[in-house]
């Protein structure tokens, strides 16, 4: 099986969500238009919180897990109904098991060498983590030896404001944290923040 990108590259990155609320700020980015949705293992709760949001996944999301360091979290987040398997690292081992799985696999990079070994294990997309450090000029230098159509998502820092710069520099998607969600944060003030997201790529677009 074969599991495509959603036609929308935007990442809500769900750290820190936990069990009571996961349904509603599901409900909440999937009405904005969000698709894809992270989890991030390193807080508790984090598997259930997966198995709710794909329980109530549209046929064209793509939910899963940030965070994820080992090939024993990889097959966790499967059996929990996840399909995206994000790294903060390059780790060909995580990488090669996701794919096998037919899960969707979108390592952290911030050198070439970490872009070309996770794309030579089959990432479908790279993650430019942390996007801060790595910077626009720097995004534009790695671009400029990677495969042509590469799917690249900044991660880090990203707001409305500053995603037309990154997109004129060759990105092709985000990763959305602490600006989209926080603990605690209501659904319908996620769902008016996701909603400005959306706006403003699909303005990136022309």
């Amino acid at each position: 099986m074969t599991i495509h990108s959603p036609r929308l590259p935007l990442v809500a990155i769900l750290r820190g969500l936990d069990v009571d609320s996961a349904e509603a700020v599901g409900r909440a980015l999937f009405s904005a238009g969000f698709r894809i949705l992270e989890v991030p293992l390193n807080r508790s709760g984090a598997l259930e919180c997966i198995r709710i949001l794909s329980s109530i996944a549209p046929v064209d999301a793509l939910v899963g897990a940030g965070t994820v360091l080992r090939v024993a979290d990889v097959d966790a987040v499967q059996a929990a109904g996840g399909k995206l398997i994000v790294s903060p690292n390059c780790n060909p081992e995580v990488i090669r098991h996701s794919v096998a799985q037919g899960l969707f696999s979108a390592p952290g990079i911030a050198t070439p060498s970490e872009a070309f070994a996770a794309l030579d294990a089959g990432a479908h997309a790279l993650k430019i983590f942390p996007a801060e450090q790595v910077g626009m000029a720097g995004l534009k230098a790695l671009l400029s030896v990677l495969p042509r159509g590469t799917p690249i998502w900044p991660v880090g820092g990203i707001t409305p404001e500053s995603m037309a710069s990154w997109v004129k520099v060759g990105a092709t998607g985000f990763g959305i944290g602490g600006q989209l969600y926080a603990p605690a944060t209501p659904a319908d003030q996620v769902q008016t923040r996701a909603a400005g997201f959306v706006a403003a790529w699909k303005a990136c677009q022309g």
